[in-house]
Order: C-alpha cells, then sequence, then structure tokens
C-alpha cells in the first residue's frame, strides 16, 4: 500500500469527503522519528483540573488593566468594583449575572435584551471624577500650590445624554464642567449646565462660525461661567463684533500651539505644526487688539494640548512649564489672566504594563500626572513672581473609559474537517495525480516517515500547488482536491505543524462597536467575562458578522496575535467576551458598515441586596428599522410593498379556486408572511441567541439564527397544508 497509508489510516479526523472504498481503520501507526504532535496548553501546566481564577487574572493581566474597577472571582467571573479601592466585598458586581439578567427573556424575569451590550457603571464614573479631583488636591495641598484644580470633561469622548448628565451631577461639588467643541456639543452643554454648579467652566473650543459664537456669548449671559477659546486669528473679530451688539462682556481664551511635541500616534495635534491653536505671532497681535479694543481684562484662560495619551510626566512637565511661561507673559503683557487650561492628554494603561515606550500604555497613575502637573507650573509662576492659576484639565478619556463594557457573544468557532481517508480512497487520489504531483507525494511520504519537518512543510505545500493547478486545468476532481487538504491537514497535525490558531465567530460588528481598532490599531482589553477558573486550551482570533475581510481582531494586549479562549459548549450555554476601558470614543466614531446599528445599553448602579446591583435604564439596540432609516430609507413604505407583494404572491399560489376556505388560508399565510416582515424590521440586526431556540448552522462557520419566541409562533402558524 501507499507509504502514507498507515498516516491515513491511523488519523483520528473528523468525518468530511469519504472516498470510495472506505474500510475499517487499523491500530494507529506511530512514525519513527517523528516530532511531537502540537499542543496548545504549556507542558508545566497541563492538567486543567489545577487551574484557578486568579491564574487567569495572571494570563489575562487584568490585575494591570483592571485595577481598582475589574477583578476575577472565586466563581471565574469578572466582578466589578464600582467604587474603586473602597467596594466593600459584598458591594462587588458579578458581570455574568448582569448579562443574564439582561439577556434572559421577559418571562425566565430577565430584560429581554439583544446582545451585544453595552454595560455602564455610573458608581465607576463617580470614582474616576472624584480620583482625579483627589489627586489634584492632594498635589495642590502637598506642594503649598496657591489656586486650586477645576476641571472640565470634553463631551466628544462621550455624548451620551446620561453620562453627561452624570458627570455634572457627580462634579458639581467641587465645580466640575463642560468642555465642547462643535455646535451641537455646545447646546448640550448648555442644557447639562444649567443644573450643575454656577461655578463650572463652559469651555468652548473648535471652529467657529458666527452662530457657534453667538451660542456662547447667549451662554454667557444666561449666566454660565462660558470662555470662548480662540483657536484661529480671525475668530476674535467675530467675538467682538457679536458680544457688542448683544450687550456682553465675553471672558476670552487662546489656545497656543506649543513648541513641545509628543511623538507618539496621538501627538499629530501638538508641535508648531499642531492643527489647532495660534502661533507666538498670532498670540501677540491678539493681545494687541484687544489692548486697542479697551478688551485686554477679556482674556483670562491660556490653553494648549500636547496630546492624548502623553506617555510620561516628564514630557507632560515639559509641556506644562512651556505653557506657564506664556502665561506668565500674557499676564506681563496686561491680560487679566486667571485659568491655565492644560487640555487632554491624561492617560490610559490599555495593557496594564506601565510602559512609556508604547501608545497604549502610560508610565504614571492620576497621583503622578497631577502632582507633575502643579509642579510645572508652581515652578513658572513662583520664579516670575506671578500668582498661582486655577488649574484646568480636560481629562475625558481618563474620566469616561473605565464604565463602560462592551459584552458580546461567540456564536462559534471554526474547526477544519479533514475527510476520512482510507487506504483505496488514497490509492484513487494518487492514480489521479499528475507525474510531478506524484513526485512530491513520495516525497512528503519518505519526509514523514523520518519526521523531517521542513522537507514536510516544503513537498505539502508543492503538492498543494500543483494539485490546485490540475483542478483549474479540470484534469482534477473536487472530491481530490480535498482529499489532497484533508492529507495535508493529516501530516502537519503529525509533525507539530498544525496551526492552532482558530477562528471564534462573534455577534458584533467591528466597524460599529470598536472602530478605533479598524481605524488606528488601537487595542483593548477582551477577556472572556465568566469560566476563569477553567483553563483555556484553544488560541483564536475573532471575526465579526460584516461581509469584510477588516471585520476581525487579530491583535491583542501585550503583542499577541491570538487571544487565549475556552471551548464552547454547544447550546448549552453563551461564551461571552467583554471589552474594557472601551467607555471614549468608540460609540461617537462607530458606523453602519452592513447596516448593524449600535448595541443595546443597560446602566446598571451597586445595590445592597441579593444581587448587589439594579439596571436602573435598558434601551434596546437600533432596529433594522431603525438603520434603515438613518441612510434615508422608509421602512414603513417598504414593509407597505412588501405586504403587497406577500397578498399578491398569496393569492397566485391559490389561482381562481372559490373556495372559501382556500381563500381565508390564503389571507392567514399572507397575514403569516407579513408578520415575518415586521419582525424582520423591529428586530435588531445582529443575530438572535437564545439557549431554547432551535440553532440552524450554517457551513462551518458557526454562524446561526434562532428565532424569538414571537416569531416562532409567526413559523408555526404559516405552516403549509
Amino acid at each position: 500500500m501507499p507509504a502514507l497509508a498507515c498516516c491515513v489510516d491511523a488519523a483520528h479526523a473528523p468525518p468530511g469527503y469519504a472516498l470510495a472504498g472506505d474500510i475499517s481503520l487499523p491500530p494507529p501507526v506511530t512514525f519513527t522519528g517523528a516530532l511531537p504532535l502540537a499542543t496548545t496548553t504549556d507542558d508545566a501546566d497541563t492538567n486543567t483540573s489545577h487551574w484557578t481564577p486568579s491564574m487567569s487574572s495572571t494570563l489575562y493581566r487584568i490585575d494591570g488593566w483592571g485595577a481598582p474597577y475589574f477583578a476575577v472571582n472565586t466563581a471565574g467571573n469578572i466582578s466589578v468594583m464600582p467604587h474603586g479601592l473602597g467596594t466593600l466585598p459584598h458591594q462587588e458586581i458579578d458581570l455574568l449575572k448582569i448579562v443574564k439578567k439582561v439577556s434572559d427573556p421577559k418571562h425566565s424575569g430577565g430584560l429581554g435584551l439583544q446582545l451585544p451590550l453595552i454595560v455602564r457603571f455610573p458608581d465607576v464614573l463617580k470614582n474616576r471624577l472624584e480620583s482625579l479631583q483627589s489627586a489634584f488636591e492632594f498635589a495642590i495641598q502637598e506642594q503649598g500650590y496657591d489656586g486650586h484644580y477645576q476641571g472640565v470633561y470634553p463631551v466628544k469622548c462621550n455624548q451620551d445624554r446620561f453620562v453627561v448628565e452624570d458627570i455634572v451631577k457627580f462634579g458639581s461639588p467641587f465645580r466640575f464642567g463642560l468642555e465642547a467643541g462643535s455646535k451641537p456639543e455646545l447646546l448640550l452643554a448648555m442644557s447639562c449646565l444649567c443644573k450643575g454648579n454656577q461655578e463650572a467652566l463652559l469651555v468652548c473650543n473648535g471652529f467657529k462660525d458666527r452662530e457657534y459664537i453667538s451660542l456662547a456669548i447667549v451662554a454667557r449671559k444666561l449666566a454660565l461661567n462660558t470662555v470662548i477659546v480662540l483657536e484661529q486669528e480671525e475668530e476674535l473679530d467675530l467675538v467682538v463684533e457679536i458680544s457688542k451688539k448683544l450687550c456682553i462682556r465675553p471672558v476670552i481664551g487662546l489656545r497656543a500651539k506649543l513648541r513641545t511635541k509628543h511623538s507618539g500616534h496621538f501627538g499629530s495635534t501638538s508641535g508648531e505644526k499642531g492643527k489647532f491653536g495660534l502661533n507666538t505671532t498670532q498670540v501677540l497681535r491678539v493681545v494687541k487688539k484687544l489692548e486697542n479694543l479697551g478688551m485686554l481684562d477679556c482674556l483670562q484662560l491660556l490653553h494648549f494640548h500636547i496630546g492624548s495619551q502623553i506617555p510620561t510626566t516628564a514630557l507632560l512637565a515639559d509641556g506644562v512649564g512651556e505653557a506657564a511661561q506664556i502665561y506668565c507673559e500674557l499676564v506681563r503683557l496686561g491680560a487679566q489672566m486667571r485659568v491655565i487650561d492644560i487640555g487632554g492628554g491624561l492617560g490610559i494603561d490599555y495593557d496594564g504594563t506601565k510602559s512609556c515606550d508604547s501608545d497604549i500604555s502610560v508610565g504614571y497613575g492620576l497621583e503622578e500626572y497631577a502632582a507633575a502637573v502643579v509642579s510645572a507650573v508652581q515652578f513658572v509662576c513662583d520664579r516670575r513672581s506671578v500668582k498661582h492659576p486655577v488649574i484646568c484639565s480636560e481629562s475625558g478619556r481618563a474620566i469616561v473609559s473605565h464604565h463602560s463594557v462592551l459584552i458580546f457573544e461567540a456564536i462559534g468557532a471554526s474547526s477544519y474537517g479533514a475527510p476520512t481517508l482510507s487506504t483505496i480512497g488514497l490509492q484513487y487520489l494518487v492514480e489521479g495525480l499528475s507525474d510531478e504531483a506524484r513526485a512530491d507525494y513520495h516525497s512528503l511520504s519518505a519526509a514523514t516517515m523520518i519526521g523531517d519537518y521542513e522537507n514536510c512543510v516544503l513537498y505539502m505545500e508543492q503538492l498543494k500547488q500543483r494539485c490546485v493547478e490540475q483542478f483549474k486545468q479540470g484534469t482534477l476532481g473536487m472530491e481530490q482536491l480535498a482529499s489532497v487538504d484533508g492529507l495535508c491537514e493529516l501530516v502537519s497535525s503529525a509533525i507539530g505543524a498544525k496551526d492552532p490558531v482558530r477562528t471564534y465567530h462573534v455577534n458584533l460588528s467591528v466597524f460599529t462597536s470598536i472602530p478605533d481598532f479598524w481605524g488606528i490599531d488601537q487595542m483593548f482589553p477582551i477577556v472572556p467575562v465568566h469560566r476563569l477558573d477553567e483553563k483555556p486550551t484553544a488560541k483564536g482570533i475573532l471575526s465579526d458578522l460584516t461581509c469584510d475581510s477588516d471585520g476581525k481582531i487579530d491583535r491583542f494586549i501585550g503583542g499577541e496575535s491570538s487571544l487565549p479562549l475556552h471551548e464552547l459548549e454547544g447550546n448549552d450555554g453563551g461564551y461571552y467576551l467583554g471589552m474594557f476601558l472601551g467607555g471614549a470614543y468608540e460609540e461617537a466614531l462607530g458606523g453602519l458598515h452592513n447596516l448593524f446599528g449600535g448595541p443595546s445599553v443597560v446602566r446598571v448602579m451597586q445595590r445592597d441586596g441579593p444581587h448587589g446591583f439594579a439596571v436602573t435604564r435598558a434601551v434596546p439596540g437600533p432596529s433594522s428599522g431603525d438603520v434603515l432609516r438613518v441612510m434615508q430609507h422608509e421602512p414603513e413604505l417598504m414593509f407597505e410593498t412588501l405586504k403587497h407583494r406577500a397578498q399578491e404572491f398569496a393569492a397566485d399560489e391559490n389561482g381562481h379556486d372559490d373556495d372559501e376556505d382556500v381563500d381565508e388560508k390564503s389571507m392567514m399565510n399572507a397575514a403569516a408572511l407579513a408578520a415575518r416582515l415586521a419582525f424582520s424590521f423591529d428586530n435588531m440586526p445582529y443575530l438572535v441567541a437564545s439557549s431554547s431556540c432551535a440553532l440552524n448552522a450554517m457551513e462551518n462557520n458557526g454562524f446561526y439564527y434562532c428565532s424569538s419566541d414571537e416569531f416562532s409562533e409567526v413559523v408555526t402558524d404559516s405552516t403549509c397544508a
């Protein structure tokens, strides 16, 4: 028999194609000199029964990026500590319990919402604000600084109504304000700050036209503490003109272009070539113009921005020191300066490494950041004998990133179904090969028998390529081509060359929910939210639902190209993954690729009680009709068109039969079809997963569609007679 027959007949491969003449397989044969089989587990930890939650915490670096808000509990689930370090043991929230509460059907006591899901934790948001405020207050007291800290939240990071309202509410005791960069953002900021602290700043950034400036000056008339920050020199003329017309004296700030430059990805807005701000010549012209107009007292704030994710406090202190010099110069020139706004830049440690050389990590915490800022401002002002200014920051990413968790489900995983090959089937395959391909086959056989890894790989690739060429020429059948693939797969497994990375299909759109990964290669921590008391035995990448090759996640924190994952458990329960630290920018930047809309959203507060939490707000994600409407379609008209077609189809199906029973059946069928259509318009575009439903697998990818209870009833009613 052919030399590779022992390999083929001994292999325990899943059923796929079977060639003619399949016979019983003989006992396994071990190759002399063959390399050991590939595994996905470490030799030192092959016994999964000894796996503990703390091992998962180390594996996924949860203690690094998650502290003090996320950890692994003894049940192997992700726990949320809503009050950070101040969270008591009974206040911890089991994330899996939230997922179950939200996604379980209503008749089982759940909310019946569909995944994917964003879970917001206002308690975490409150703790982030308080921690930032405390860090600056401690630095101010420790260093004897003679001013105070008064931050603003840049609403562009997350414009969700309840996020902004929470920040205004939670920040009111320490005069926390808002920053706007467009007219809609200014309108929402004005509305929210009507319920905030009267001293809270409303900082107006971004490019401005007449309407924007008019709105900002009206906000001042409404007793909001508004500052119009000049991004361009020309904006000053509009500010002067409109303020005179409305008889309102404005408070003006200016954004300076610093020479200090952040060299990372997020530093493109800094330096002399930055997109925003005035250079020193323009600053001097603005000062001179205000002086000539008798309005130099209106200039009260200096703003600058080094860039997001400032990696080190050394770079931060350098930029703040330069800005403080400009501030002192403005004071010397006669401006009634009061506030130095250091902009954003307070970074997030996305990978838990505390690295200074990465765009996804920073080498400091809140306390070090605040101390560096206060020290740099104080040093310059003391040397120039200038009164210490109010320190303002626009730390949006650092405020909102932690409070939001994206939950999504893995709905299947790829697995290669190698064909079952017998001795006779293999002989049939070999006889169909060209002379060159047959020579490669014999060379592969010889290399396999002696465990020659390098030549095995070489001859496998040559054999496959020659067979593909034969197939293109029509001299090799599809069954034979599949058998060649299966043969090479079996040999790869035998010599340990099989790629251990699998593709996990997830019920998600990367473009909608994690756009920064696709757009700028931004990585976020992704972790299973349960089963962390089990050793993950697979490595995987994540593939989303979109019909786009970029719709995948194949890079992970720690420089990894795959993620440790667990085997899926079939229909017994879902496998839920969480993306963490994504509360800034992702929702606002998300698009509608393939018309997948945003996730469902719930707001969860810590409560003393049996479950430890309460869902205070639950909003289902946009329906198919909603996303169609965004693209200028009219779902109501679309439905009527399809409903009319269904009625015509039902009538044509029964011909001209005058039987009343037939007419009634036609009407019922038409109504059932219309109900199906209505359901599709009203439901979210994502796949519906439920353990109580029948699952329909699609080929090898593991995708399925599962109907809701209502849709199942429609299907039952419309069965054919």
